[in-house]
């Protein structure tokens, strides 16, 4: 069959990983939780917020790294909190020079406290810097195809359209505009933001996302450590979902025994 899907390795900037799950280091109580959390999800990618977050800038405080070892996990940077494009351009830098020439972003532009919307004009602006700087920049961006395809153009190596607003866990609001961008695209596609439990995440598999970013909806729940495994295997269960192709849809019922040959 000509639309057979195949499996293909999930790679970013060179390097290849197993797990398509990506989760945020935020929001746990303590730092015990963040790595049990983190160690049962499975992730190799744990993104980490520069501007709130120690990962060496601090000197004597409690560092994440500490925890969450770069030689176990690939360590993704990330600007939150950064609301125009210079500051996230010095996040990136900053984050550079503590993680030894690091090139590994994710890129955020904040629009405003209350919505944390992407604000994609000054997005597009630094991600256009960073690629000239030598990054290899994942994008948060909305789920307007045309912006993700300007990110693309501009060099970024992964756009990451949110499903819902950051930490609502409404799951994927707009399901349509996400199918177009992940048709267009010709680079790596991840869902972020808005993700609340585990068949959100795997919808966003079953539609054909390479991976999915997540914080909030393990960070949160009742259970972190528990949900964390949970988000492990709806990752896997939507990607076998997808690979293999649903049935199609139809409005009335159909026997699932063939009807032919009865005996009467």
């Amino acid at each position: 069959m000509s639309n057979v899907r195949s499996d293909k390795p999930f790679t970013l900037a060179g390097r290849t990983f197993q797990s398509r799950l990506l989760v945020g280091t935020g929001k746990y109580r303590d730092m015990e939780e963040t790595r049990l959390a983190i160690e049962a999800s499975g992730a190799e990618i744990v993104t980490v917020a520069v501007r709130r977050t120690n990962i060496g800038q601090n000197p004597g405080e409690p560092n994440l790294l500490d925890v969450l070892p770069p030689d176990r996990y690939t360590i993704l940077p990330n600007t939150a909190g950064c609301y125009d494009a210079i500051e996230a351009v010095r996040t990136c830098r900053l984050a550079r020079e503590l993680l030894d020439g690091h090139n590994l972003v994710k890129l955020e532009v904040l629009a405003d406290q209350k919505t944390l919307f992407p604000n994609v004009i000054e997005t597009l602006k630094a991600a256009e810097v960073l690629v000239k700087d030598g990054f290899d920049v994942m994008v948060y961006t909305s789920d307007d195809p045309i912006i993700a395809r300007q990110l693309a153009e501009a060099g970024c190596i992964a756009v990451m359209p949110l499903a819902g607003l950051i930490g609502t866990g409404l799951g994927i609001c707009n399901p349509y505009n996400l199918q177009i961008i992940l048709e267009e695209s010709k680079v790596p596609v991840l869902v972020d933001a808005g993700v609340g439990t585990a068949s959100d995440a795997t919808i966003a598999m079953e539609m054909g996302c390479e991976a999915v970013l997540m914080n909030s909806a393990i960070a949160h729940a009742q259970q972190p450590v528990l949900m964390a495994e949970a988000m492990k295997h709806a990752i896997v269960a939507g990607r076998m979902a997808y690979l293999a192709g649903r049935m199609p849809k139809k409005l009335y019922a159909s026997a699932s025994s063939p009807l032919e040959g009865l005996i009467k």
